[in-house]
């Protein structure tokens, strides 16, 4: 495992584009599966993530290639229905696969998925769904195997907006017979991506972005060409990065809309926020404010995914701010990393709510990075600290960042990723 060795008090300045989605690019690839046929997709990020999805598609029988961005599957040949154990436990959103593969063999047999710990994260409601659209499922020695002669369109009301089972119900309902409704479903931009990108191969899916879905079941889809939207949590990653370090930076190739969430809250802390059509400006104030409450929900309330990046910042606000967690219990283990560095957060009995007290100037040191997310918002905390700061586990971070260390160096960072 790598690390990032970062020196502090660089002033981030410059202009980054910013590529295609984690969160959209991997459900795109599970659902290549259903077409029986050729699916090429620009604009993929070359993370390790994907990289591993690549993996899976490979053992299923697709045969894939990677030309810079673009990826070319052919699924056409592609005849097992077990996916593999290694692959499924290093990544969580890898139980994508439970739906699509269902959809195209009428079985398929995975195991309980890994990736970052962030707490238990049931997929309870990803099986539901799948066992209502007329799938029969046993769990038994930490696989599941689901069998269905035929899957069916049911009404399925969702109990919580859960990203990962709107997308497994969305895969497995593409080649259903009839109307299948999902209510309460996510409503997350990559959501609607997949939905393009599925309409784009023949499927009929509406509503996407709205609390209700509609999928009606076709019989075959068709060869697809499509460009992966960008990636919004590593546009707020940078934007962050600027405004921590009293920095200024422009963004291109970005959707504004989507980043509205984590602009506003950035807004909130005294930045200068601009936008155009593609493009978002950020320059950060002599002195950052800080936030009353910042409140995690699904979209769109503001993402867990720039949590941490954004308790980093206001680590160094001046005044005290709330920062409350709601999707995932176990989120909050980047805390004791940046209290290493000289931060002044308390977390609360619950375990979900912290009080962030900001500091005249985080303290550079040895801190572990234990998720993705987390990760990140060690980096920006190293960014802005006096000294040197090592983040230690950078597999976590390369798992959604491509060659971050290169990316901030570009707009005047001083870091280097070190083997």
């Amino acid at each position: 495992m790598g690390e990032y060795h970062i020196k502090g008090g660089q002033r981030l300045s410059g202009q980054l584009s910013i590529y295609g989605a984690k969160n959209a690019v991997l459900p795109m690839l599970a659902a290549v599966v259903l077409n029986k046929g050729i699916s090429v997709i620009h604009n993929c990020p070359r993370i390790s993530d994907t990289f591993m999805v690549i993996k899976i598609l490979k053992a299923i029988g697709a045969d894939v290639k990677m030309e810079g961005t673009t990826i070319t599957i052919d699924s056409t040949g592609a005849d097992n229905y077990e996916v593999p154990e290694k692959y499924v436990r290093e990544m969580r959103s890898s139980i994508i696969f439970l739906g699509s593969v269902l959809g195209r063999f009428g079985q398929v047999k995975i195991s309980y998925p890994g990736g970052c710990e962030l707490g238990a994260r049931p997929i309870d409601l990803h099986l539901k769904g799948i066992r209502q659209l007329g799938a029969n499922i046993v769990e038994e020695g930490g696989f599941i195997v689901a069998e269905a002669a035929k899957l069916k369109g049911a009404r399925i009301d969702l109990d919580f907006p859960s990203v990962g089972a709107t997308e497994n119900i969305m895969l497995a309902a593409v080649l259903a017979e009839g109307r299948t409704i999902i209510s309460n479903a996510a409503k997350e931009p990559e959501i609607v991506d997949m939905q393009n990108f599925l309409c784009a191969m023949g499927a009929k899916v509406s509503g996407a972005g709205k609390d209700t879905i509609v999928i009606d079941g076709v019989k075959n889809l068709h060869d697809v060409e499509y460009t992966v939207m960008p990636d919004r949590i590593v546009a707020g990653t940078y934007l962050t990065a600027a405004a921590i370090t009293g920095g200024e930076l422009l963004l291109t190739n970005v959707s504004p809309s989507h980043l509205h969430p984590i602009t506003s809250k950035l807004a909130e802390t005294g930045c200068e926020i601009k936008t155009e059509k593609t493009r978002v400006y950020l320059k950060a104030p002599k002195e950052l404010k800080p936030i009353e409450r910042l409140r995690t929900h699904p979209h769109p309330g503001f993402p867990t995914d720039m949590q941490p990046q954004l308790m980093a910042l206001l680590s160094t606000a001046k005044g005290m701010s709330i920062v409350e967690e709601t999707v995932f219990e176990s989120r909050n283990k980047h805390i004791s990393e940046l209290i290493r560095m000289g931060a002044n957060i308390v977390l609360l009995q619950d375990g979900m709510t912290s009080v962030v007290t900001g500091v005249k100037k985080l303290q550079g040191a040895n801190v572990i990075c234990r998720d993705l997310r987390g990760g990140a918002a060690l980096i920006l905390a190293g960014l802005a600290a006096e000294g040197k700061t090592v983040v230690t586990n950078s597999v976590f971070v390369e798992r959604g960042y491509v060659d971050i260390e290169e990316d901030l160096r570009i707009i005047g960072a001083d870091i280097c990723y070190v083997k």
